[in-house]
């Protein structure tokens, strides 16, 4: 016991052993500085100083953009700028496949190779077959009632407003003979009108053109889309007056006939009418003659 005591004695004489630390001119040897230390001042003040250099390290590296210059962590607007990238990027992943989804259509639009679906003329939608009693058909109560009260009303009714009959009008592209009808057996998915060279061929309704463009096998191709999912293909074109994403408007001047292209056989048009990617018969809305 006595021996660790001892060296107790002799360590905790070590630590708190006053020295003076001087620091002395060479030439003159004059007093210029000097400090009072123990061995146990050192370590406290060096024990501190590291939790300190510690503590601010780690302060800046965690709440400071200075922590950009470390290697190993990356900056606020890199991370956001990556972040937006990778949102964008998603978006524009979407977009190319809805465009490329277009751009088969409107392929398929260009070289019918499409499946034909009969069209009610009507409702312009697939016809459909409905049975329905008898009934179905007997008016309820609440019905006859209404029956009357619309009766006393018209009674003294001098106007009735006017009601279109038809939801849509389609603008004839051009006047003239037709040559070969609309049929789907031999994939001739069109009407084409025989006319005088340079006649004007009009836009059937207003909307966009998609594409307008020479052709090897077609010629000069007017493509134009408008609305309710309606897209309207003139063909054989001796030349064309509009460009690609230009607005039409219903009877204006797109093109001019001609014979141009490897399969045409004479001065005529190639009219095309599909909605939602089928094609239908323009025969039943529009009169070539």
């Amino acid at each position: 016991m006595s021996e660790k005591r001892l060296k107790r004695k002799i360590l905790k004489k070590k630590l708190f052993t006053k020295n003076r630390l001087v620091i002395l001119n060479e030439d003159t040897f004059e007093e210029v500085f000097s400090l009072r230390l123990t061995l146990m001042n050192v370590f406290v003040v060096a024990t501190v100083g590291a939790l300190l250099i510690i503590f601010v390290t780690t302060y800046i590296i965690a709440f400071t953009p200075l922590r950009e210059y470390i290697p190993g962590y990356a900056s606020t607007k890199l991370k956001k700028d990556a972040t937006e990238l990778a949102l964008k990027s998603d978006s524009l992943a979407n977009a190319l496949q809805k465009n490329e989804a277009y751009i088969a259509s409107i392929k398929k639009v260009l070289t019918g190779d499409l499946e034909y679906a009969k069209f009610n003329k009507d409702s312009i939608t697939s016809s459909e077959l409905v049975t329905i009693s008898e009934e179905d058909l007997q008016p309820s109560k609440a019905d006859l009632k209404l029956r009357e009260e619309v009766a006393r009303e018209d009674k003294f009714n001098l106007f009735e407003k006017a009601r279109p009959k038809s939801g849509i009008v389609l603008f004839p592209p051009i006047k003239g003979m037709v040559t070969e009808k609309f049929n789907p057996k031999i994939k001739h998915y069109a009407i084409d009108v025989a006319v005088a060279k340079n006649t004007a061929i009009k836009s059937i309704l207003s909307g966009t053109v998609i594409f307008a463009d020479w052709t090897p096998t077609t010629g000069n191709v007017v493509i134009i889309r408008h609305n309710n999912g309606f897209i309207s293909v003139y063909k054989h074109a001796a030349s064309v007056t509009v460009a690609q994403g230009d607005k039409v408007k219903t009877g204006e001047v797109i093109a001019l006939a001609g014979s141009s292209g490897q399969e045409s056989t004479g001065i005529h048009l190639h009219f095309e009418l599909w909605k939602d990617g089928y094609p239908i018969d323009p025969s039943i809305f529009i009169n070539f003659e």
